[in-house]
């Protein structure tokens, strides 16, 4: 989201293109389809269009793909109108619900707009790329502009809380939240970026107040910018979803003095995840500053700071892990110019630098465990010295603070060894603490540097950077306090949202009842920080903090017993689950895991190496452990802390004291109480109270940071990542409490130009005021009342109300162009008919004439007179001649006149001319003075609504002070019933006083008789001390017999303890054996278990494999029921693969049981030797405290004797002993020779199962091999497959294109069918429609028009047939998914198989050591298990019943609101038609009566002038009332002058009388609101008087000018008129000179006055002065009232819940039983409403039928109507024009009486105001001259100021209102310029659809025929081909035999002439007999042809040589 130096468009990613918003196609889709939302899994939602209705069930089409898809309907969502898409502003969406909110950022953010307003909200989405929206000239272009002005941007929200912070005076915040990556730091960048731009001091002016040569001009919003990369480096790491992650929340405030420039800045912080500086997860860094220390460090550096490689460091895990795109040399580099910026010294970095490298070595120092004992060694101390060496620390201290910490025990202290768990726990946790002292000092240091001293600053801005709302799997303490954060702030935003409503509402007048929705959170924020009464979440976990024995599971224990019945407190489910307890926040569910609760709450520290520490020699280290020597006493746990869960700490080091640092080190005032305790979550839970004390002294403005994926990839968003997000972020939230009230507003004339046209006739025609325009239109379409609110500038309605409108506009202006289009249709076919009437008519006369020629032409005298005709005229030529010399004369006079004419009126029109242009000067500047008039109207109109609009403010602030005044008196009485009861309590306490008294006269007789018992004992005891010296005597002979006995007593000792080793040594070895046979016993248990469930699940592999063998044969056959085997096997697998995962987990959680009584076993006998110990010293003890009297030798004798027979029964024991060891021995070896029978047994049973094992796994192999087959055979099916496609696709080719479609689609299922089913069959029914398709092709020509018919029919038929094809192929595509994963599933039943086995052998060993008698407990626990899930069952089952009952429920009743508003609809319909009937009645009527009108309209102009003159009167009463005011104001600021000084002299008594304080300061605070409200009235009425003055004289200039324009084109009665006028304005100035006079008069008195004014205002400033004081004071007090507030508000809290509680103990059971009562009542009461509305429901459909035909009817009678009214309308429209040309004459001679009329009434109400304004004057002058004085100067003074920013702002906002009206205007023109284009391109593009479709017809048809043709051509073609072939055959046999005739011919002849010649005749005869050897051989008749005509050639050769 940084800033590109790309010349791309910015304005691409910021401006909506409204051109493709506002697509009318769109619009049209929306309202014939019916488009809702459905959910989807991989969009979120798809859009559908609903098709039909099935009880609770909708049948719904999708948009995209044509499925269809049944849907319940409590999931279907409402659909925007497209109107609404890409909405700025979400709370403008008339459907506001989740699909449409997720719509609306999907499309936005798809067409790059990242920034979305929600209500409060502003939606940012991260881009994942660089965007040009965030350059200097963006930031100008936000500059100075509101909100709604420009699109959303992060500096539109900067800019609105800048203008805010400088208009208000009020404190602003941006709150940034959202998710890790999100984006919420580069936005906080942004935010500053844009406030260092416009707020930096050194644009406009030098501080004079800060020394030369400090600063230059600027350097603080540069150290601003700079504070961020130091904080990023030290606070900032690489996660998984961001390489830039903020590690701790922030909030940075920004202070700016009065002008507006940036004067500091300050910086808290909040939640730093110090662990990980020690740890980090996979793929993950450290924070930034060790790797750029490490990185950038020079040789010298890194020598001084002992630096190594990444990899040398434990506490870096992953090692260097590179950020892409970035360098951590050049990082640092950038960090280290940051501080030289921010000031920091050498010294400081260098000292920093060490730390953060003593952080690296800590993690390098490695302890052992030593051999013996279990106490930590460092064997390797290099890591240390270097530590030590860094931190300035000696070495063997620091070892032996590690090692062996001084613990204090009683009054002294002890030191006690470390195990290796505890010396790693305490390093690092010494490193995290550094880590954390060392970021607090550098935001303390930074916020020095930015902090500006001499510069106070007025007003901040600040901007709060935390995590937002966090849900994991397992969630831990850290996401607790971010939820906790979060649900605050929610609640922040749900009251502000509130409030906001609450004054848009009181703003325009609306009722409405109001909901504080902040309360909704304020549940689940009590059980998190709920001090008591129930405890809540935080304080039980710092009550469990202070006992010693506590841990997490009794804490979640604790939680359970406290909150377990509070409504946001679940818990876990079943015994199984991870999570402890459950918090149903805002957001959703949240599981929460309890691990390390306590120590993350305590965070422990080694108090030891914290005193090195504070006395390092490094005086850095010391400042930074500065607070560490203090001595805190702690509790008693901490001394008995032992074990690794509890380390052995001296004390806790919280984060108090880190916060607190110190006064010397830091200058800070704020201490801890000493020997206070104080945890992270008291702490935290502190600092978020002072976080939201401050936030909500601010205006807080919102923004919501959004993640689009977790693949950082630009321009991808998925669905339901966003909506968990968008919930989390609370817009869900918000739009929930949008919902509650009427989120969609629209201004009255936007209203009325776009819904005008469904009301067309409820607004009458003229002038009508908005709002009652709006008024009537709603009464028009009659709307339901709870639907919307009329305000005073706006229409509010409720959700999807304007979409229903939107509906109806769209459907009206469809029937408006439907009719329109009908009606040109008609005109032109009218006119078309025409023409062709006059074609006819004109082709008859032709005709005619035609005719009449050919019957004349031939006739005699028509000749004749064609011929003589043209010679008639030759006589007449000289006449002609005469004639036309007489016309030349005259035509040439008649030129010379009108050259003469021409001369004059070029003349005339010249001096016109000119007269036009002075003319057309003069409307010119009278035009522009009337701009300039209706311009100052706008101005004055705009001013008066932000008057009201102030005045409506302040009547709100007067509610809400009355509200307050009443919550005071409310609390007032509680305050005096809780006297009553104190009283009532004081007297209860004197009752028992008086008989404490009665108690105390009988305790001092008990006491006299005590001492008197005393004074015996005394007597006594003087006896017993003689005696005792006696005793001393006797003691000292004893003593040496002593010291014998007690060498005796030693050495018996000694053999006492080595015999109880020997019996714990024994007992140890019996246990072991013990132990080592209960686990024996339990693995053969476990054993025989686990292999009948193996058993089973074999026999249950090889049923499977015996179904799937047995479907792998059916599956050729049938597919369907293979599906559904598969099915089950699935089923059965996944079933299989739950068993044995609930094993392997069942044996985890046994195996961690054990090991959990292991541990407690070895604790136990720690804590047996300890007591032994412990036995010991006390008998050591008794020996040296025992006396030496004689019952004490007598007892140690029978000691003696008591030892003698305890040695006696020890050796009987030992010998018991032994023989029971022998016999357990015995047991033992039978117990392990049985175990090695069962273990024989199971190696049989193994073998067993691996023969089993063999046989499965060839089972599988020709499983495999029948898989291969069945592959083989699908690959051949495939190949053959696609040769028939091939075959079919060159077939299809020749089909018709009119059949091409539904070839296709037959070819699709077809091919569908062949993958289904045989390959032959397809062939053969292809081959079959094929000779079908031939067929009907043939028939085409006959059958067009039928095909015409049926054409729609066929659409229909292929779009389902597209559905079905596309439905088979999502089948095939499952089919073979699912045939993959059956394979997946069987290679992984055989891997797991395998695994099983080998688990087998591993679990048997294991079961060997751990099966015990846990069978009975585990069927105890199944038995558990069992209930427990039936019962949860049950629970569910319930509650899901009970939530379907609700959603049937609310869908009934939302039925039921549907079918009444179609209801009202059809009633409104009929009734409609009524009122049009009756108005159609009425209409002539009103055109009568329009004369009339006129006339009163008339009557009204004159009384609105009278209404003038008495408003004006008015205005000077309204004066009188304000200088009454004035003497108001003056007599309480005398009241408050006393009272200040009353409250100055009981200062000092504040504390004595809290009671009467309070009293004072209700009075004081009504009084001061009092003046408040009196104040700002009186500003409004000045205000008020102001604006009617200028009204006044606007309105005498624009009289004036209209006065002057109507004189020039006047009559002369009007000039008649303007003369007698003229007379009375004459006479009108001279009274006005003589009133002038009077003034002068008047003006000269009130100089003196103001002499005597200016006296008094001397006196006013001291009383100014005083009066500030005393609103000092007032605050002071004000604060400590709020404090005693506060504390009265906890008392009276503790004392409702001490009241309550008893209460609520009695009535728990009374309840739960109500309750129960109460949900059987329910639930038969929703069944009885479900049956009643089912039967509504019924009887309304029944009503809507009946209704639908009553329709059908009216629908006819109405269309009769509107042809008649559209008849009447043209007669009417003809009438109106001829109207309208009278009333324009009408209007200008009113226009010029109202001109007239207002003259005259301003210049009487300026003659009655200045007579007022003189008596009044004189009043004033005679009774209150030094009241007036004294508020007239400090009215001026203060107001003038003011009243001139004001004016200015006004001037602004006009020139701006005035380029926003123009720029809209254009626009609108552009817009409609654009419709009328696009309606006409869309008709153009309909027509030519229609050509194109008729011309695809034609085409379809000729193609047909062309290729009717072309097969018979090619059947021709085959038919001549074949007939040429036997034509060419035949010619060929010709050929042959004329070859043979010829050459019998040729013998013939040679014969002939042989004969003739008379030759031998042999030749022929032997000839003949050859021929006839050829005859008679039949068989070579054809073989003899060749033969014979080589014989013949031959003879003929010889012939022709015998002839030559």
């Amino acid at each position: 989201m940084s800033q590109r130096s790309g010349q791309e468009d910015p304005e691409r990613y910021l401006f909506v293109d409204r051109a493709v918003v506002y697509n009318p196609a769109a619009q049209a889709d929306w309202t014939a389809k019916r488009l809702v939302w459905i959910p989807s899994e991989r969009h979120g939602f798809e859009a559908a269009s609903v098709r039909e209705e099935r009880g609770d069930e909708v049948v719904v089409e999708l948009a995209e793909n044509g499925k269809k898809a049944v849907v319940n309907k409590d999931d279907i969502q409402k659909m925007n109108p497209p109107k609404f898409s890409k909405v700025e502003d979400m709370a403008e969406l008339t459907c506001l619900n989740e699909a449409s909110v997720l719509h609306n950022l999907k499309d936005r953010y798809y067409s790059g707009l990242i920034y979305t307003y929600s209500g409060l909200f502003c939606v940012v989405i991260n881009p994942y790329k660089n965007l040009p929206i965030y350059s200097d000239n963006i930031i100008e272009m936000y500059r100075g502009k509101k909100r709604h002005e420009m699109p959303p941007h992060i500096y539109a929200i900067s800019e609105s809380a800048y203008r805010c912070m400088l208009q208000d005076r009020e404190d602003q915040s941006i709150l940034c939240t959202g998710e890790s990556g999100a984006g919420k730091t580069e936005n906080t960048k942004k935010v500053i970026q844009y406030l260092a731009h416009v707020a930096s001091s050194h644009k406009g002016r030098k501080d004079h107040n800060i020394p030369s040569g400090a600063l230059f001009y600027g350097e603080l919003e540069r150290q601003l910018l700079q504070a961020n990369p130091i904080l990023e480096s030290f606070g900032n790491a690489k996660t998984v979803k961001n390489d830039n992650s903020s590690r701790f929340g922030k909030f940075i405030r920004i202070n700016f003095d009065v002008t507006g420039y940036i004067v500091g800045a300050n910086i808290e912080t909040y939640l730093l995840e110090k662990s990980r500086a020690i740890r980090q997860a996979k793929d993950e860094r450290t924070f930034h500053v060790f790797y750029q220390l490490l990185a950038g460090a020079g040789e010298h550096l890194k020598s001084d700071l002992l630096l190594e490689g990444f990899n040398n460091y434990r506490f870096l895990s992953n090692g260097n892990i590179p950020i892409p795109g970035q360098q951590d040399k050049d990082n640092f580099q950038e960090t280290m110019e940051a501080m030289h910026i921010m000031s920091f010294a050498h010294e400081e970095i260098l000292a920093m630098l060490k730390v953060v490298s003593s952080v690296l070595q800590f993690g390098n120092i490695i302890f052992k465990k030593e051999r013996n004992t279990d106490q930590a060694s460092m064997p390797d101390n290099t890591a240390a010295q270097k530590l030590c060496h860094l931190l300035g620390m000696n070495v063997m201290e620091f070892t032996r603070a590690i090692l062996s910490p001084r613990i204090k025990v009683g009054r002294d202290y002890v030191q006690k060894a470390q195990t290796k768990e505890q010396a790693d726990f305490a390093v690092e946790a010494l490193a995290k603490a550094t880590y954390e002292r060392l970021f607090r000092w550098l935001v303390h240091r930074i916020n020095k540097a930015l902090d500006r001293t001499k510069r106070q600053g007025a007003s901040f801005i600040g901007i709060l950077d935390i995590a937002g709302f966090e849900i994991f799997q397992l969630n831990s303490f850290e996401q607790l306090c971010i939820n906790y954060t979060n649900e605050k702030l929610q609640q922040l935003f749900n009251h502000t949202m509130f409030i906001l409503e609450q004054e848009e509402y009181q703003r325009e007048g609306i009722e409405w009842s109001f909901i504080d929705f902040g309360l909704d959170l304020q549940p689940c924020i009590d059980l998190i920080e709920r001090p008591a009464n129930p405890p809540g979440v935080l304080a039980l976990l710092d009550e469990e903090c202070w006992f010693p024995k506590a841990t997490d599971k009794t804490f979640v224990e604790k939680l359970i017993q406290e909150q377990g019945t509070h409504t946001k407190f679940q818990k876990p489910r079943q015994l199984k689950d991870k999570a402890d307890f459950c918090i149903i926040h805002y957001a959703g569910k949240v599981d929460y895991k309890a691990d390390e609760w306590l120590m993350k709450n305590m965070d422990p520290l080694n108090d030891n190496v914290a005193t090195l520490l504070h006395q390092s020699t490094d005086k850095f280290v010391a400042e930074l452990w500065k607070d560490e020597i203090q001595t805190i006493q702690r509790a008693s746990f901490y001394d008995n802390v032992t074990s690794l869960d509890e380390p052995a700490v001296d004390r806790i080091v919280g984060l108090d004291q880190v916060a607190g640092m110190n006064e010397t080190a830091f200058g800070a005032t704020y201490k801890t109480k000493k020997g206070m305790f104080r945890t992270v979550g008291q702490l935290y839970k502190e600092s978020l109270t002072k976080l939201m004390a401050t936030l909500r002294n601010t205006n807080p403005n919102f923004v919501r940071c959004i993640i689009p994926n977790h693949e950082k990839r630009a321009g991808k968003l998925e669905p339901h990542l966003v909506l968990d997000q968008l919930r989390c972020n609370g817009v869900l939230e918000g739009i929930r409490i949008c919902r509650q009230g009427f989120p969609n507003r629209i201004v009255f004339q936007e209203f009325r130009q776009r819904y005008e046209i469904l009301t067309p006739n409820a607004i009458p025609k003229g002038f009508m005021d908005g709002k009652q325009a709006c008024e009537r239109m709603i009464q028009a379409l009659e709307l339901d009342p709870n639907l919307f609110r009329i305000g005073q500038s706006k229409i509010f309605f409720r959700t999807g109300v304007l979409a229903h409108l939107e509906e109806e506009r769209d459907l009206k202006i469809t029937d408006i162009i439907i009719y329109f289009q009908s009606v040109c249709r008609g005109y032109l076919a009218r006119k078309a008919f025409a023409k062709k009437q006059q074609q006819l008519s004109a082709l008859k006369v032709l005709q005619r004439n035609c005719a009449a020629y050919l019957k004349l032409r031939h006739w005699q005298w028509w000749r004749l007179f064609t011929k003589v005709k043209p010679l008639l005229q030759v006589t007449r030529q000289e006449e002609e001649m005469q004639a036309k010399d007489e016309e030349l004369v005259k035509v040439k006079e008649r030129q010379l006149k009108v050259e003469n004419e021409l001369v004059e009126m070029e003349r005339k029109h010249q001096q016109l001319l000119e007269e036009k242009n002075i003319l057309a000067e003069q409307l010119h500047a009278e035009t522009e003075l009337f701009a300039e008039a209706e311009e100052m109207r706008v101005r004055l109109l705009s001013r008066k609504q932000e008057l009201e609009e102030i005045l409506h403010d302040l009547e709100s602030r007067v509610e809400e002070e009355e509200e307050r005044n009443q919550g005071l008196t409310n609390e007032k009485k509680k305050m005096q019933s809780h006297i009553q009861d104190l009283e009532e309590q004081l007297d209860e306490e004197e009752a028992a006083r008086q008989k404490l008294q009665l108690d105390k006269v009988t305790a001092e007789s008990k006491i006299k008789k005590m001492e008197e018992d005393i004074l015996l004992l005394e007597d006594q005891n003087s006896k017993f001390l003689k005696e005792k010296k006696l005793l001393e005597d006797r003691i000292a002979e004893m003593s040496s017999q002593l010291t014998e006995e007690e060498e005796k007593a030693k050495n018996l000792g000694k053999v006492k303890n080595k015999q109880e080793m020997m019996m714990v040594d024994l007992e140890e070895r019996l246990k072991k054996e013990e132990k080592t046979r209960q686990e024996l016993e339990k693995a053969k248990r476990k054993l025989d278990a686990e292999t009948t469930d193996l058993q089973d699940q074999i026999a249950e592999l090889q049923a499977q494999i015996e179904e799937l063998k047995i479907q792998l044969t059916k599956k050729e056959e049938e597919l369907q029921a293979a599906l559904a085997r598969s099915d089950e096997e699935t089923v059965q697998k996944n079933n299989a693969l739950k068993q044995v995962r609930e094993l392997q987990a069942h044996l985890a959680e046994l195996q961690e049981d054990l090991e959990s009584e292991k541990m407690c076993r070895t604790k136990a006998e720690k804590l047996k030797r300890d007591l032994s110990e412990e036995l010991e010293a006390l008998k050591t003890e008794l020996e040296d405290t025992l006396d030496t009297t004689a019952a004490q030798q007598e007892l140690r004798s029978k000691r003696e004797q008591e030892v003698a027979e305890l040695k006696k029964a020890i050796d009987e024991e030992t010998k018991n002993h032994e023989a029971q060891i022998q016999d357990m021995r015995q047991r033992h070896a039978t117990a392990l020779e049985e175990l090695s029978e069962q273990l024989e047994q199971a190696k049989r049973f193994k073998a067993n199962l691996e023969k089993n094992k063999q046989s499965l796994e060839t089972d599988n192999k020709e499983m495999a091999c029948e898989v291969k087959t069945l592959q083989q055979a699908k690959t051949e099916s495939e190949y053959k497959r696609k040769k028939l496609e091939a075959q079919l696709q060159e077939f299809t080719a020749r089909a018709t294109e009119v059949e091409r479609a539904k070839g296709e689609l037959t070819e699709r299922s077809h091919k569908l069918q062949t993958e289904l089913d045989n390959v032959s069959a397809l062939l053969e029914e292809s081959e079959k429609k094929g000779v079908k398709l031939a067929k009907e092709v043939d028939k085409l020509n006959s059958k067009l028009q039928d095909l015409e018919e049926l054409r729609q029919e066929e659409t229909r038929q292929k779009l389902n047939l597209s559905g079905q094809i596309r439905q088979l192929e999502v089948d095939k595509n499952t089919l073979l998914e699912q045939q993959e994963e059956d394979e997946e599933a069987r290679r992984n039943l055989e891997k797991q198989l395998q695994t099983v086995h080998a688990q087998l052998f591993e679990t048997k060993k294991k079961l060997e050591e751990d099966v015990g008698a846990m069978e009975g407990l585990e069927d105890v626990k199944r038995k558990l298990l069992k209930d427990v899930e039936l019962t949860s069952q049950r629970l569910e089952e319930k509650t899901m019943a009970m939530d379907k009952m609700e959603k049937t429920k609310n869908r009934l009743q939302q039925e039921l609101d549907d079918l009444m508003v179609d209801l009202d609809h059809q009633r409104q319909i009929v009734s409609n038609l009524e009122k049009k009937q009756k108005k159609f009645d009425q209409l002539l009527a009103e055109e009568k009566t329009i004369s009339a009108r006129f006339a009163e309209e008339r009557d009204r102009a004159e009384a609105e002038a009278r209404e003038k003159e008495t408003k004006a009167l008015s205005m000077a009463r309204a004066l009188e009332e304000a200088l009454e005011a004035k003497e108001e104001l003056e007599r309480f600021n005398k009241q408050l002058r006393a009272e200040m000084e009353d409250l100055m002299s009981s200062k000092d008594d504040v504390g004595k009388n809290v009671h009467e304080l309070e009293k004072s300061k209700r009075t004081l605070e009504q009084q001061v609101e009092e003046m408040r409200t009196q104040l700002e009235e009186l500003e409004d009425e000045l205000q008020a008087t102001e604006d009617a003055k200028l009204r006044l004289e606007v309105n005498m200039q624009a009289m004036k000018a209209q006065f002057d324009r109507d004189l020039q084109a006047r009559d002369e009665q009007g000039e008649e008129k303007k003369r007698a006028l003229v007379k009375q304005v004459r006479e009108m100035e001279a009274e006005l000179e003589d009133e002038r006079k009077q003034r002068t008069l008047s003006v000269a008195a009130k100089k003196k006055l103001e002499m005597d004014l200016n006296e008094l205002e001397g006196q006013i400033e001291a009383a100014n002065k005083g009066r500030e004081e005393a609103i000092k004071q007032l605050r002071k007090l004000q604060a400590q009232m709020k404090d005693y507030q506060r504390e009265l508000e906890e008392a009276r809290a503790s004392r409702d819940e001490i009241f309550t509680q008893s209460k609520e103990n009695e009535k728990k059971l009374k309840g739960l039983e109500a309750e129960i009562l109460q949900l059987q009542e329910d639930h038969a009461a929703s069944e009885r409403a479900r049956r009643h509305a089912e039967q509504e429901r019924d009887e309304l459909a029944d009503e809507i039928s009946n209704s639908a035909s009553g329709k059908s009817s009216l629908l006819e009678e109405k269309r009769r109507l509107e042809a008649r009214i559209s008849q009447l309308e043209e007669e009417l429209e003809e009438e109106q024009g001829n109207m309208e040309l009278l009333n324009d004459r009408f209007r200008k001679t009113n226009m010029q009486v109202d001109s007239l009329n207002a003259e005259l009434a301003g210049e009487r109400s300026t003659a009655q105001k200045s007579e007022n304004a003189r008596q009044q004057m004189e009043r004033q002058n005679k009774d209150l001259k030094a009241k007036l004085a004294e508020l007239e100067g400090t009215i001026k003074s203060k107001f003038k100021a003011s009243i001139t920013a004001l004016e200015a702002k006004i001037l602004q906002l006009e020139e701006q209102l005035e380029q926003e009206a123009k720029e809209r205007a254009a626009a609108n023109k552009i817009v409609r310029r654009t419709e009328k284009k696009l309606k006409e391109v869309m008709m153009q593009v309909e027509d030519e659809r229609r050509h194109a479709d008729q011309y695809k017809e034609q085409m379809e048809k000729a193609n047909s025929r062309m290729k009717q043709l072309k097969r018979q051509l090619e059947e021709a073609e085959e038919e001549a081909t074949r007939a040429n072939a036997s034509r060419r055959k035949l010619q060929r046999e010709l050929d042959d035999a004329t070859e043979a005739s010829e050459g019998l011919t040729r013998e013939v002849n040679s014969l002939k002439n042989r004969l003739r010649r008379g030759g031998p005749v042999s030749s022929f005869s032997s000839s003949r007999s050859g021929r006839r050897n050829l005859n008679l051989d039949g068989a070579s008749v054809d073989m003899s042809d060749d033969d014979a005509d080589s014989r013949s050639g031959d003879f003929n050769e010889t012939q022709t040589s015998n002839a030559e």
